[in-house]
């Protein structure tokens, strides 16, 4: 019996236009949904949505399908092109700018209209018809964004947030005109009370006037503020887009050549002069300087770097001269992973968001529904047409499903921006959550708890064999193919020592958790582990907490390299803080058992593993699963991928491989375990902000929905609270991007 083939799945993103509420959001993933094999995330705050789709199906068959749904579609431009145009990132849009002269406009002529129909003191002879005049182009143009995007939704059969606006707009302007042509409300001399509460009707029909204005402009103000609030949640973003250099000067030779960044390839040197940023990641050819990685990995203190030094690009040159070659260019670079990362971790949704969306899908039409009973209902108990009028209309205003599709994406590109600034990426509300519930941490010790900085401290060779230099220079020859902190530091002190370059390695193969393998001018050479017996006369300095390798040739034991490494700055604080969170910190290790106690014992950790393989530690992490914790676990190396893939959460560091990187679900950008607690107390942080948006988002149409059907919300009044709940979940999600308060001391959690 055949099985179907895999169809391999691409992601692309596209730009959506003209989505004003979470009912839009839902229409537009729904219509992609019906593609075969077709899934979308769609973004209200970013106007982003992710597609995930079969590589037969296009891009331009999925900007149709958007369209065919009645909103807009593209792809999204490169950065670059926005700047041949000469676009800054900060710069208010085109759309923004038309948003603030429209707002403009319906302010000069709408304030007049309030004023005028709220303070009866100040009503003159045909007041009315002065208001009326200035209320039309209100009630045309500047609510006709609306009216256009409701009908568009009509005829694609769609109720979206536009769709009450127009209605209410069109219902209080045409109810303000039969008054004052046929109901006696434009009659010299006629007066208007005002109250917060509609009053009933007096034998003249009262004019709503003041709502048909009041809800175009308090809307319009809503969306402009809310959009500028939107903007500052992505500042961060846009910070990192600013640290991309869009020039650099290129040195061949003597010669010095000024060329856009994009034309820089891999291998090239460039020159940093003090103050500019570095263009790209690259490796220090020439020159001495401290760089400045505060806006890059949130790391405050200068790093000093020379020759042979790696550099990250959009860092700041703080001091002399420096020549560097490149060695990642363009999306390969660490400033366009990290921006990646932040974008794609803005484009997910929160367990919570999702039944939001679902609500919404379903919320407009209800929200009709209610409104044209509320106008039968009222007309049904013989009650004056106009409070009728009046119920219906307010029912249309007060409505808001846009606080519902805000109430993720703001404070997770808040959160997000903000993380970054912490030197803490996650790659979604998936990860946040994940953050917001550990119970135990598990900590890879090199690299992660200690700096990875390793230095040789003894070397022990065996007596009448190869002798300290023969087996120094093939240990470091066959090192240097190794990503690991121990090897690297091998490789170093052999060319350091000897004074000469180190023959090439043959064959090259890393076994995870135990060493290297591989042939040095013809010979076998392995740099293992130890077994649980070392060969006769070598020894070990238990007291000291060293790292010891064995180096073979040829299957012949010949020396013991003792490697030592130090605590990173801060590690106790840091699992201190983790403690108090209520995270239990644990220690796994493949080193040996001394190495493993004395970094614990310093840290705190009161729980170690030794001698651990990649698959011992994996092991660990599912131990720990089934005893009911939900569990971390902390990694940079390649032995460390398993484990991060098993853990309900995986955290790489930032200076760690790109394995372990791949494999995470979030990454310390600085290196700085210390990030950790930051990021689990940002992650809470998040989740509550989230948490008490979509209750008030809720929680206020339980109460105003209710108010206006029974004839106790003005419409203009339901426009402003309307706007306002909106403007409020964005201005909630802001907080995120301050300093938060001290941490209290929380209780240890019990397993789940």
């Amino acid at each position: 019996m055949g099985t179907d083939p895999v169809v391999a799945l691409v992601t692309t993103d596209l730009t959506v236009g003209g989505m004003t509420c979470a009912a839009c959001v839902t229409r537009v993933e729904k219509r992609l949904g019906k593609l075969d094999g077709v899934t979308a995330s769609v973004n209200l705050a970013t106007g982003r949505a992710r597609v995930s789709h079969p590589s037969h199906i296009g891009p331009g068959e999925l900007v149709a399908t958007v369209e065919k749904a009645g909103y807009t579609a593209a792809l999204p431009e490169p950065p670059q092109e926005n700047e041949r145009r000469g676009e800054a990132a900060d710069e208010v849009p085109g759309a923004a700018r038309q948003e603030r002269e429209r707002l403009v406009f319906t302010a000069l002529l709408a304030l007049p209209v309030l004023v005028l129909s709220m303070v009866p003191a100040l009503q003159f002879r045909d007041w009315q018809w002065l208001c009326f005049v200035l209320a039309a182009p209100v009630a045309a143009w500047s609510a006709w964004p609306f009216h256009t995007r409701a009908v568009r939704g009509l005829r694609h059969s769609a109720a979206t947030m536009d769709t009450l606006v127009s209605l209410g707009v069109v219902a209080s302007f045409s109810w303000s005109a039969y008054a004052l042509f046929l109901g006696g409300a434009g009659d010299p001399g006629m007066r208007m009370p005002f109250g917060l509460v509609p009053s009933a009707s007096d034998g003249v029909a009262h004019i709503y006037l003041e709502a048909a204005v009041g809800v175009p402009l308090f809307v319009l103000a809503g969306r402009y503020l809310e959009g500028r609030a939107r903007r500052g949640t992505g500042a961060a973003l846009r910070s990192l887009a600013r640290l991309a250099a869009k020039e650099v000067a290129v040195r061949d030779g003597d010669d010095e050549r000024l060329v856009p960044i994009e034309y820089l390839i891999t291998g090239q040197v460039f020159v940093v002069r003090p103050g500019e940023r570095i263009a790209t990641d690259g490796e220090v050819t020439q020159g001495s300087s401290a760089v400045d990685l505060s806006l890059v990995t949130g790391e405050t203190e200068p790093v000093e770097v020379g020759p042979g030094s790696a550099v990250v690009g959009g860092a700041v040159n703080a001091g002399g001269l420096l020549l560097v070659r490149a060695t990642a260019v363009g999306a390969e670079t660490r400033l366009a992973r990290i921006t990646r990362l932040v974008t794609e971790a803005q484009a997910g949704k929160a367990t919570a968001q999702r039944l939001a969306d679902s609500v919404a899908g379903v919320f407009v039409p209800v929200v009709l529904a209610l409104a044209v009973t509320v106008l039968g209902f009222w007309l049904g108990a013989g009650a004056d047409p106009q409070a009728a009028v009046t119920a219906c209309v307010a029912v249309l205003v007060v409505a808001c499903p846009c606080a519902l599709g805000l109430a993720t994406p703001t404070a997770l590109m808040a959160a997000t921006g903000r993380g970054a600034q912490l030197g803490v990426l996650v790659t979604g509300p998936q990860a946040l959550e994940g953050l917001q519930h550990l119970d135990v941490v598990v900590l890879d010790k090199t690299g992660t708890l200690t700096t990875g900085q390793m230095s040789v401290a003894r070397i022990t060779v065996v007596p009448d064999g190869l002798g300290r230099a023969a087996a120094l220079r093939l240990a470091g020859a066959v090192e240097q193919g190794s990503e690991h902190p121990l090897g690297r530091a091998v490789a170093a002190y052999a060319q350091r020592e000897l004074g000469e370059p180190l023959p090439g390695v043959a064959g090259f193969r890393a076994l995870a958790g135990r060493g290297v393998r591989g042939r040095v001018e013809g010979r076998l050479v392995e740099v293992l582990a130890p077994e649980d017996e070392l060969p006769t006369g070598l020894t070990v300095d238990e007291a000291a907490a060293h790292t010891p390798v064995l180096v073979w040739v040829d299957g012949v034991a010949e020396a013991l390299v003792e490697v030592g490494d130090v605590v990173r700055p801060g590690g106790y604080r840091a699992v201190d803080r983790l403690r108090r969170l209520g995270v239990r910190p644990v220690l796994a290790t493949g080193d040996r058992e001394a190495p493993a106690r004395a970094v614990a014992k310093s840290l705190g950790i009161d729980e170690a593993h030794a001698r651990c393989t990649p698959e011992d530690k994996a092991g660990l992490v599912r131990d720990l699963q089934e005893q009911g914790y939900r569990v971390a676990f902390v990694g940079d190396g390649v032995n460390d991928a398993a484990a991060l893939a098993s853990a309900d959460l995986g955290i790489a560091m930032g200076s760690g491989t790109d394995v372990a990187i791949g494999a995470a679900d979030v990454t310390l950008v600085r290196g700085d375990i210390e990030a950790l607690a930051d990021a689990v107390r940002l992650a809470r942080r998040t989740l509550g902000t989230i948490r008490a948006n979509l209750v008030w988002a809720f929680g206020y149409n339980v109460v105003t929905v209710p108010l206006a059907m029974v004839g106790l919300l003005n419409p203009m009044v339901a426009a402003a609270a309307m706007s306002g709940s909106s403007l409020l979940v964005v201005t909630n999600s802001l907080r995120l991007r301050g300093r938060p308060s001290s941490p209290a001391p929380v209780a240890r959690r019990r397993p789940r």
